[in-house]
């Protein structure tokens, strides 16, 4: 079993990582398999994941001491603001969150 590099000693360190240690050359480099084209759409993908039909970024205009008030609330019970915003619409609009 490998050892992991914060475990290893300099010498140990510098034989394992001496690959990194040479240029790149693009003439050594070759196109993607498709595994590798799974694996970057795959991680292209992450992030924040879709909920119901997607997330849309609005600019809305809150007076500031609401926007403190709604700051504070939000924190108190472990929400983003989003999140605050996003309650308080679906109660607005009859929905159970």
């Amino acid at each position: 079993m490998k050892k992991k590099y914060w475990e290893m000693n300099a010498k140990e360190l510098a034989e394992a990582t001496k690959e990194f240690d040479q240029e790149f050359v693009a003439d050594k480099a070759r196109p993607l398999t498709r595994a590798d084209r799974a694996l970057h759409r795959r991680a292209a993908k992450r992030g924040r994941p879709r909920v119901g039909n997607g997330a849309e970024r609005i600019n809305i205009t809150v007076e500031r001491g609401l926007l403190n008030r709604a700051d504070r609330l939000a924190r108190n019970l472990g929400l983003s603001r989003a999140q605050l915003v996003a309650r308080a619409l679906n109660r607005e609009l009859g929905l159970r969150v």
